[in-house]
């Protein structure tokens, strides 16, 4: 976890985490399940909406499976196969009942964005567990310099946000309104703790990615819940 900065993953507490916006949540959750996973915590990734199935042996059919990959100080994904695509979708009602209070750490792919670097949700996203404590929007870098429509998914909702510039290039001052509206990637997070991964940071300028920090920033988001994601 090279330079994230949030104090949850070490707070030894337990979290349902769910992670919603732009490409690279799962990326990001698979991280995150290794880095408490080594904590000795037992984790469990899975998705309310669609994700591919991860490539090492981790899928977990059932509660026995589950605490067997937590004896072997693994985290274990959860979900049903579907068909035709062959994704993992949302677990059964009863194991998954089972993985939330067993679990210590819990983390959801909320959201789908079609490997896009943003996303605008649309009425029914993202699908957030009832229990979820904590909200973390994924935005990709190399949306910057891009139009709407050819960065963000559902990029028609964006009318709701920007009004009539809802298909000019992608700036800072744009993906930060992404970020903080609640038509964006803070719909329907409530009293729940909202973290930013502002993800493929060294595909741009230095300059860029502070500069969206900043305005974030000065929208109210604590700068310790930024993550400015890239390579080592």
């Amino acid at each position: 976890m090279y330079s994230c900065p949030w104090s949850f993953l070490k707070d030894e507490k337990k979290h349902i985490i769910s992670l919603v916006g732009g490409g690279g949540k799962t990326t990001i959750m698979y991280e995150l399940a290794q880095l408490f996973a080594a904590q000795g915590r037992k984790t469990v990734a899975m998705t309310t909406t669609h994700i591919w199935q991860p490539q090492e042996n981790s899928l977990a059919k059932n509660i026995q499976q589950l605490e067997a990959m937590w004896k072997k100080g693994a985290y274990a994904v959860i979900g049903n196969l579907e068909q035709g695509t062959h994704k993992l979708v949302v677990p059964s009602a009863v194991l998954l009942e089972q993985a939330i209070a067993a679990s210590e750490i819990m983390l959801v792919e909320a959201d789908g964005a079609k490997q896009m670097p943003c996303k605008v949700p649309a009425a029914h996203e993202p699908v957030l567990l009832a229990a979820s404590d904590i909200v973390i929007a994924v935005v990709g870098m190399d949306a910057f310099g891009k139009t709407m429509e050819e960065a963000c998914f559902r990029w028609q909702l964006a009318k709701y946000i920007f009004v009539n510039e809802c298909n000019l290039l992608l700036d800072e001052n744009k993906l930060a309104k992404i970020i903080v509206s609640e038509n964006g990637s803070r719909k329907n997070i409530g009293s729940r703790d909202f973290y930013v991964a502002l993800n493929k940071c060294d595909v741009v300028e230095k300059a860029r990615v502070q500069a969206l920090q900043n305005i974030l920033v000065g929208y109210g988001i604590d700068k310790e819940k930024i993550w400015l994601r890239g390579k080592r």
